[in-house]
């Protein structure tokens, strides 16, 4: 399955109730600093309850200009949340059904 076959799928808990649908993933790099290719490890997939579009990188927090396009996005996905990939019990290219009693995280990028 590519990454591609993944975003935009729905996303549902245990109970088959629909959370919004797969906006991002999120990848953690296991080497060492100054490695040039590091392996990249899937930590999670992010959730927006309201559109599968991108953040375009504006969850970071220092990111704010333009002011308009900040704005926006950060309305649109207001309730955005991080699902490790340890909670995610079915990934398909259609639907996500996630483990029940799984954690929602934080989807800002925070230092």
């Amino acid at each position: 399955m590519n990454l591609s076959d993944v975003l935009g799928s729905d996303v549902v808990d245990g109970a088959g109730q629909r959370l919004g649908e797969v906006s991002d993933v999120r990848f953690a790099l296991d080497a060492g600093a100054g490695q040039l290719l590091s392996p990249a490890r899937l930590v999670g997939i992010v959730v927006s309850p309201r559109t599968a579009s991108s953040f375009l990188g504006y969850e970071r927090q220092e990111i704010s200009q333009p002011w308009p396009v900040a704005q926006l996005l950060r309305w649109r996905h207001k309730g955005s949340f991080l699902v490790l990939w340890e909670d995610i019990a079915v990934m398909g290219p259609e639907r996500v059904g996630l483990r029940p009693g799984f954690t929602a995280y934080d989807a800002r990028l925070t230092r």
